[in-house]
């Protein structure tokens, strides 16, 4: 694949299918230890949407720092109206809007509606990736697909699965990152990814921060500790190395497949609280979660031979 024509020097990341695919395994296994060590962080701060405002914030200044460094002021001066309005909409629709649903519908729902729900994302982004992108997935990788979603059902069971308000919530944050996806996927063909990772959250942050406001809750923040602020910063990093490396995926590879490819964050999160806890999971966890790095396994390994996608845009 090559550089967009507007693109003049060579990328520090070759824009390859494979870098796509070996960022994609990247970004998920960035994904197990955020979701390890948030799962503690956010427990630090009275409020989660506090919590998610300064993570967020932190992520934010580094990878616009990042992109000043990286991306030329040519290139920036170069996008037009049309771009700049989809990266407003990428910071609305996959920075800001969601989390908050997320956030709210947790406090409302089951706590197995909401694994399951949100676990179904790489299903939506591939049914919206085929009509909207253009992608094709190949059989091998529709059953690689098919294997992926029965691990997840071993390691979040349905089960005690019901629908309320909180669940609307989830599903309707699930949905606009699927369509985050799919957004970014048809931008990074005009946009750099750091000035669209950058964006994301810089948007996002100013969405965030007005809700705070108008929640009245920013005064939340003056009362943090020392400590507090730690696991911002270090969650932070974490969210920024995990945007940046999406981002840069999503690039290379077709959105279907790099969303795929991001659960196996599951059990790298799963091996984590193991050692953490010192107990081992379930046995159906087990065996979803070898599923589910199986099928990984095979996404990757049918996408690099090109079975699955000939193009990569």
């Amino acid at each position: 694949m090559g550089l967009d024509a507007r693109d003049s020097r060579r990328p520090l990341i070759p824009m390859t299918l494979g870098w796509g695919v070996g960022l994609a395994l990247v970004t998920a296994l960035v994904s197990g230890v955020s979701i390890f060590v948030n799962a503690y962080a956010v427990s630090q701060l009275p409020d989660a949407a506090v919590y998610t405002t300064l993570k967020n914030a932190v992520a934010a200044a580094i990878l616009v720092g990042a992109a000043a460094l990286v991306v030329r002021r040519v290139e920036v001066r170069a996008l037009d109206r049309r771009a700049w309005a989809g990266l407003a909409v990428v910071g609305i629709v996959g920075g800001s809007v969601p989390f908050l649903l997320f956030f709210a519908g947790l406090a409302e729902a089951s706590a197995p509606s909401a694994a399951f729900i949100h676990k179904t994302l790489f299903v939506w982004v591939a049914l919206l990736a085929v009509p909207l992108l253009g992608e094709r997935l190949g059989w091998l990788q529709v059953a690689a697909l098919g294997v992926l979603l029965g691990g997840q059902l071993l390691v979040t069971p349905p089960t005690g699965v019901r629908w309320g308000t909180g669940e609307t919530m989830i599903a309707a944050a699930t949905l606009l990152w699927a369509a985050e996806a799919v957004l970014v996927r048809r931008l990074l063909a005009v946009v750099p990814s750091p000035v669209l990772a950058g964006g994301r959250l810089g948007v996002g942050m100013i969405v965030l921060v007005g809700y705070l406001v108008a929640s009245g809750r920013i005064g939340v923040l003056g009362g943090l500790s020392a400590e507090a602020w730690a696991w911002v910063a270090v969650t932070g990093v974490l969210l920024a190395g995990y945007v940046g490396t999406w981002y840069a995926a999503l690039r290379r590879a077709p959105a279907a497949i790099v969303t795929s490819l991001l659960v196996v964050g599951a059990p790298i999160t799963a091996v984590l609280q193991g050692i953490a806890s010192g107990a081992a999971p379930a046995a159906p966890a087990v065996g979803g979660y070898v599923l589910v790095a199986s099928a990984v396994v095979a996404v990757a390994a049918t996408t690099l031979r090109g079975r699955a996608l000939r193009t990569v845009r």
